[in-house]
């Protein structure tokens, strides 16, 4: 699947409860995420497998690509749009080579900017940044400053830039605006996951875009 990585990147949270997660991505999806990437550090491998399945079908119903976090088997395994890989896990060198030029391979590069111009070198899809402020859910040893996304294109950086790390629609603003083209976001957007609750999030988040559309970003 061709994507366009401009937007708002849900990640998903640790729950066990599949149909409770694809009830809540489905919403986010239908609400007009661009992204979504697997993430569930504590699933057995073979929930794992049940719940990627199962959001890679609901990806397909809405056009919308589905990144696997970490698995580079699994996503091999599911013939999923791509993976996403962190600091200890496969090189981003080694995820491009075995699933080909037609994948998208995210990488994990922290407040590192020369991690990002390497990722690049490597074959990378996207550079992600961050965290930029406290995260409930992922806990990072730096905290990045936006000057690095001024300074990744500065440096030759071009493919797309994601942020991550606590994300809101209030303090991911600035972000967009100093380039940011994607913003990767768990808690705010799943919440309580109650029926209902999902989509304002996902549309306040892609109101940035919007807006950055029209402002000519």
């Amino acid at each position: 699947m061709q994507a366009t990585l401009r937007g708002l990147y849900v990640v998903t949270p640790d729950w066990n409860d599949t149909d409770r997660l694809l009830a809540a991505t489905g919403e986010a999806l239908a609400a007009g995420a661009a992204l979504l990437q697997y993430r569930h550090k504590e699933a057995t491998p073979e929930l794992r497998r049940e719940q990627a399945g199962a959001l890679l079908a609901l990806c397909r119903r809405h056009g919308v690509p589905f990144i696997v976090n970490d698995h580079l088997a699994l996503c091999q395994e599911l013939d999923a749009d791509g993976v996403h890989v962190g600091g200890t896990d496969a090189s981003v060198l080694a995820a491009r080579t075995a699933l080909g030029p037609g994948k998208i391979v995210g990488a994990s590069c922290y407040g590192e900017l020369l991690r990002a111009i390497d990722a690049q070198m490597a074959g990378a899809s996207y550079v992600a940044f961050g965290g930029f402020y406290p995260s409930r859910v992922k806990k990072y040893a730096v905290t990045t400053q936006p000057s690095i996304l001024e300074g990744a294109r500065a440096a030759g950086v071009t493919v797309p830039a994601v942020v991550i790390g606590g994300m809101t629609p209030a303090n991911a603003a600035v972000l967009v605006s100093a380039g940011a083209d994607m913003v990767a976001a768990i808690s705010i957007v799943y919440g309580t996951g109650e029926a209902g609750s999902v989509a304002p999030a996902v549309q306040a988040f892609t109101e940035l875009f919007a807006q950055g559309a029209l402002s000519g970003r």
